[in-house]
Formats: C-alpha cells, sequence, structure tokens
C-alpha cells in the first residue's frame, strides 16, 4: 500500500521549473530516501507534499488523503523535521515536549503523559534546559516533538545536517525505532551513507523528474558489480598506474588525483587482484592500499546526475 503517492507534480516559480513531472511511491512502514543535486527540487516536493506549497499540476496523497482537497487531514496524519532545530533552548525537553502537546489542542494532562512517554522512547532524560543538549539530543528532541499525535507518516528533511558522526548515528538509531513502531518516513539527505543507512528504497531526482528509483543495493548494481580500489603512493605515476589496471582487470579504470585512486569494475575479484598487483609491482609502481568493494551511493549519484554531491 503506498503511503505516499505523487504522480505527474509540476511547479514553476518566476519561469524557472521546480518540478517537471515528479512521480513517487513510498510503502507503508518504509523509509524512502529522496537524493538529488541542490535545485533539483527536492524541498519543493516536500513542500507540496506536507501542504506547505500548492502544485500547478498534478495529484498527490499522503496516507490516504488528497494533498490539495483534504490539506488539514494530510496535516493530521504526518509530522515534519525541517533543517533546523525548532525547539525553545530556555526551556526543558519535558517544558518543550508539554508545550507542543497544547499546540496541538492536547489538555494539559495528556500533553504531560505524553511527553513522558516520548522523553523515554528517545532516551531524553537531562533534567537541565535544552541549550544544554547536544547536537544529537536536539534532533531527537525535534523528532519526539513531531511525533506527539504519533503520525502515520513522518517527513525528515536532512534531519543529521551539521551533526558529528556521534549525534548522527543517535539520530539514525531514533529513526530506525520509529520505522520499526510502523512509522512511514521520507527522507531527504546530501549524506548518501545516510540513505545507505536508513531507506529501503532511494528515489535519485534530477531537474524536477525522477532518474532512478530501487533500493540501494540496486542502484549499485547498475555501475556493476564490485571494484577494485588500489590507492596509488606516487602521484606523478597515476595515470600510468590507471592504464595497467585497465589492461590488467579487462574494463575501463577512472583515477581520482584528489585520493590517487585507481577503480575499475571487475567480475572476479580473486582473479583481478591476482593479475593487477604483478603487474604494477613489475614496472616498479607501488601501490598503499588495495581493496575490493562494491560501488557507493556516491558514484551511483554522481553517474545519475552529473553532478557530486554536496558534503553536508
Amino acid at each position: 500500500m503506498a503511503v505516499i503517492e505523487a504522480r505527474g507534480l509540476r511547479k514553476t516559480y518566476r519561469g524557472k521549473t521546480a518540478l517537471d513531472g515528479f512521480d513517487l511511491e513510498v510503502a507503508e512502514g518504509t523509509v524512502c530516501g529522496l537524493l538529488g543535486p541542490n535545485g533539483a527540487g527536492k524541498t519543493t516536493a516536500v513542500r507540496i507534499l506536507t501542504t506547505l506549497l500548492r502544485a500547478d499540476g498534478g495529484r498527490a496523497s499522503v496516507a490516504g488523503h488528497d494533498v490539495a482537497r483534504h490539506p488539514r487531514r494530510v496535516r493530521r496524519s504526518i509530522g515534519l523535521v525541517g533543517q533546523y532545530a525548532a525547539v525553545d533552548e530556555l526551556l526543558t525537553g519535558r517544558q518543550n515536549l508539554e508545550l507542543f502537546g497544547r499546540l496541538y489542542h492536547l489538555d494539559a494532562r495528556s500533553a504531560r503523559d505524553r511527553a513522558a512517554e516520548l522523553l523515554d522512547a528517545f532516551g531524553l532524560d537531562h533534567p537541565g534546559p535544552v541549550g544544554e543538549y547536544s547536537g544529537g539530543m536536539r534532533r531527537r528532541l525535534d523528532l519526539a516533538a513531531s511525533m506527539i499525535l504519533d503520525p502515520a507518516v513522518l517527513f525528515l528533511d536532512e534531519p543529521t545536517t551539521g551533526l558529528d558522526p556521534r549525534s548522527r548515528g543517535e539520530v539514525w538509531q531514533a529513526v530506525r525505532g520509529l520505522v520499526a513502531g510502523g512509522t512511514t518516513v521520507l527522507l531527504t539527505t546530501q549524506y548518501l551513507e545516510e540513505a545507505d543507512q536508513l531507506a529501503g528504497r532511494v528515489v535519485v531526482i534530477d531537474a524536477g523528474r525522477v532518474v532512478a528509483g530501487g533500493t540501494p543495493d540496486e542502484l549499485k548494481s547498475r555501475l556493476g558489480g564490485d571494484r577494485l580500489d588500489v590507492v596509488i603512493r606516487d602521484p606523478e605515476r597515476l595515470g600510468e598506474a590507471a592504464g595497467i589496471v585497465a589492461a590488467a582487470a579487462g574494463g575501463p579504470a577512472a583515477a581520482d588525483p584528489d585520493t590517487r585512486r585507481v577503480s575499475v569494475p571487475v567480475t572476479d575479484r580473486v582473479a583481478a587482484l591476482a593479475a593487477v598487483l604483478p603487474a604494477l609491482t613489475g614496472v616498479g609502481v607501488e601501490a598503499d592500499d588495495v581493496a575490493v568493494r562494491r560501488p557507493t551511493l556516491d558514484e551511483v549519484f554522481l553517474s545519475l546526475t552529473g553532478t557530486r554531491r554536496e558534503e553536508g
């Protein structure tokens, strides 16, 4: 069952097309990662699906409600977490959640009870004001606030931007817990590792249209199977090494001067290793590291959009 569905969404700003026939389906109880370069239309799509913006064409529904005809029903069914924490730093976590509960029209007792449940569920037992929270704790509090009414669908717009790896991991764990409880999540992110960690399905959008979709493994398989990476010690010999690796492995090799890495697709990892290393050693090219791996979502993203992803 598709909990989020969009068909042919179109939106134009001042003559510039933001969405150009955008299609999307997100199944119940799953995480869908929405990826794309800056200006691809990710934020516009989320704003339309959350009723913050009206589409110029097409149709969309969330939790069974048409976003254009029944926006209030959609809002009662969703939670939205933006790029920046929307909490009061002078209040405690409990006070913040009680405040959100009252804003959602819960009575005082229900707001207190719901706040206590969420503080326990998200591991937020710090007694001090939110200004003393770490970045990860603030984002977990933001997630908790979005779950006051236990929405069926949660929209996460780059939820871990600017967080350190430990804080990012805390947020990931919280999201996994929500999905295990049945929440459907649409995640926009510029961290491709985040999509790989959380999303069961990834949709790549470019120039307002979906250009690819599938599980992370399915998208990676579009670039072939395994890849052999060799880090060359002497950067002056990188071009020479790329030619040797390509000939030995029997495939096109790509060289990255920034990392001194030569990468080539391989079908038989053992045979490729057995051929490449002696070929390099035979001409005196030294390697600092050798590894066989699957393609990354970064490489998929670059191949599909022609754009390197932005670092968050």
